[in-house]
């Protein structure tokens, strides 16, 4: 059995299903479905492992009329990825939202998130990426606005019209390749690369699309309020995977031209941005006084590390871009477990000082340390400090830099790790400070707790067998033959 139409269809039908059950069953209902569909995913990555490439042709219609599914190793690996955190983040929501009003509308908006998710991972045609990420944006805008008050219906408006806008520009850019064209699939244009001027105007204003999408500094305004001001498990989910479609969609369409080819200067701008939310975003996040909008600033700041890959792999020896590869695919699955599991860990330590503010985490280390221990964990990935995943990724990205001669990059991530420590550090202090005698720290449940220890030691362990998911993710990608 092909398992890549079940990766769409399983999460759109459960859905539908959430959506007519009893509130009281959508939790359970939903746990049970999660389950089912992380097995589905495992299974995906064992076939890719065993087998290569996976192709089906929904309905048995063959390109153009019909829509191809495609799994390599890096989509197979990123729905492992999705399944894992949404696995945890819907643990922490079961316990997080029960007897809200807001757990009504959680459950059947988070399926359809993940349905996006997945259609994005296997879409191998232009408009279907579209699809994908304009039914992410209303999900993720939707989740937002859940808590109903002022602030959080504030920022999911600024979400929304950063998020038409970035589909705007994408879809501007769609239609420029199908004039020039005539076709949309991802395969057709690497035929042509980029030789006629119509299709570098569409890749430029897909670019800015999805560049906006992905809240890269100094287009971030809307990322910080949606993420600090939303539900706990909201966060995590947002931080750690919607934002990651909008690049992998960018990654995709980069990789699918020809990089010998490619504007160099449209590479640098972005490793540019790329740098100035590593250093603006730490420093925004050393500055909070709010836990989880200290949380959401890193999010803008370990993001930009991301996009140093741009210039890495453009117009530079194959040993610098394979390393720069291999650097930004861990750091991705790094950045997201470790991101999930310092949110969630954020949102425990919220609930139990009944305070959003980092300085009210006085004492907080005496009855919270597991925790603080999350939290801990996950900076230590984030950081990039050993043994972490987030160190091996820190240090390939310092290797492909050095390959390249693009010495310039190496201000960045050190000081970028200066800040990430930082912060990190900042919030522990507080909480190893003897504040006030207070005996009202309240308990989150221990399904909350280890959610986030699982989600932010995972991003640890990474760092032990970090060369097992990168031959995964080598699989019929760019560099296949590479490491």
């Amino acid at each position: 059995m092909n398992p890549l139409p079940w990766l769409v269809v399983l999460p759109l039908m459960t859905a539908l299903v959430i959506f007519l059950l009893p509130t009281r069953w959508r939790a359970p209902g939903s746990l049970l479905a999660a389950v089912f569909l992380s097995l589905i995913s495992i299974y995906t990555l064992v076939e890719v492992i065993r087998l290569g490439i996976l192709v089906h042709a929904l309905a048995g219609y063959a390109a153009p009329l019909g829509i191809r599914l495609r799994a390599d190793g890096f989509t197979a690996v990123m729905a492992v990825l999705t399944a894992l955190v949404t696995m945890f983040c819907a643990v922490q929501a079961a316990a997080y939202l029960r007897g809200k009003p807001e757990e009504e509308g959680f459950w059947p908006l988070l399926w359809f998130m993940w349905a996006a998710l997945n259609s994005i991972w296997l879409s191998t045609d232009l408009f279907n990426l579209y699809v994908g990420v304009e039914l992410l944006g209303l999900t993720a805008v939707g989740l937002v606005a859940l808590s109903g008050n002022a602030q959080s219906l504030a920022a999911a408006m600024r979400y929304l019209l950063a998020a038409l806008l970035g589909s705007l520009s994408y879809l501007i850019g769609v239609a420029l390749i199908y004039g020039e064209l005539g076709s949309l699939a991802l395969s057709d244009l690497a035929l042509h690369g980029i030789g006629l001027p119509t299709v570098l105007i569409a890749l430029v204003m897909m670019t800015f699309g999805l560049v906006l999408k992905t809240a890269l500094f100094p287009l971030h305004g809307w990322l910080p309020p949606a993420h600090g001001g939303a539900l706990t498990p909201v966060s995590a989910l947002l931080s750690a995977l919607v934002i990651k479609a909008s690049l992998y969609i960018l990654m995709r369409l980069w990789m699918t031209l020809d990089v010998a080819v490619l504007p160099v200067y449209l590479a640098w701008i972005l490793g540019l941005m790329g740098s100035g939310a590593v250093l603006w975003g730490g420093w925004m996040a050393l500055r909070q006084n709010r836990l989880k909008h200290l949380v959401a600033y890193s999010t803008v700041a370990q993001v930009g590390y991301l996009f140093l890959f741009f210039p890495l792999v453009t117009g530079t020896a194959a040993t610098a871009a394979v390393l720069a590869w291999d650097a930004t695919m861990l750091m991705l699955i790094s950045h997201a477990l470790a991101k999930a599991g310092m949110f969630l860990a954020a949102g425990n330590l919220v609930f139990a000082i009944g305070s959003p503010r980092i300085a009210d985490l006085a004492g907080v280390c005496r009855f919270r340390p597991f925790s603080l221990l999350s939290f801990g964990v996950a900076g230590v990935s984030l950081a990039g400090l050993p043994p972490s995943g987030g160190f091996n990724a820190k240090w390939l990205l310092l290797q492909s830099t050095l390959a390249s001669g693009q010495w310039v990059w190496l201000p960045v991530l050190f000081i970028g790790g200066l800040l990430s420590a930082a912060y990190v550090i900042k919030v522990l202090g507080h909480s190893f400070i003897e504040g006030p005698l207070r005996d009202h720290f309240r308990t989150p449940p221990l399904t909350q707790e280890f959610s986030a220890f699982i989600l932010a030691s995972a991003s640890l362990v990474l760092g032990f067998v970090s060369q097992v998911p990168l031959t995964w993710l080598r699989i019929g990608g760019p560099f296949a033959g590479g490491g």
